[in-house]
Formats: structure tokens, sequence, C-alpha cells
């Protein structure tokens, strides 16, 4: 299961239109694997499953990497970003943006 928060329920519902966000995993980024957002209707292709608070939708290769997540919104000094907050990750780069396993 993967849990969002209201700042980035809020956030996303914001973005996505009349579309749901996609939440894939991708091998990159500084410590193996990096997130990879955008919209379903941009993989069409894909088998997704269901809808998550009916705002995002996870590519079912990625699900067993990001099992468990929180991901959440952030708004600090430096700026406004996603955070995914994985147990599965056991590294992570500086930035947030790709994890290890």
């Amino acid at each position: 299961m993967i849990v969002i928060t209201e700042a980035a329920k809020k956030y996303l519902d914001s973005v996505r239109g009349d579309d749901y966000i996609s939440l894939a995993v991708q091998g990159g980024g500084c410590a193996g694997f990096q997130y990879v957002w955008g919209l379903k209707s941009d993989h069409p292709n894909v088998e997704w499953g269901d809808p998550i608070d009916d705002t995002v939708v996870v590519d079912p290769v990625a699900e067993m990497y990001v099992l468990g997540s929180v991901i959440d919104y952030v708004t600090e000094l430096g700026g406004s970003f996603l955070t995914v907050k994985n147990p599965m990750s056991t590294s992570s780069c500086g930035c947030g943006e790709s994890f290890g396993v």
C-alpha cells in the first residue's frame, strides 16, 4: 500500500487535470533507481493498477519497489517538491530523486 499525504494529494490534484498522475521506477540516478512521474495518458500500453486516492496510478513493475511508501509534498524556503519516503530503500542520493534497494 502507498499513502499519499493531504499536501501531496492537494498538489497532485492541482496539476493532473482529468488524468491520473503516474509513478514508475526506472534504472538510473546516483543510487540505482529513480522515480519517474508523469500522466497515465502518456503511457497507453501500461496495464495500470487501481488509482490510489483517485489521484495516482503505479506502474505494476514498480509496485515491489515502492510498497509501503509515503508520498508527500514539501514546501521549504528553497522550493517545493514531491518526496517519496520509501521503506524499501536501502540508500538514496542527496537530492532524493534516486534510491537503491
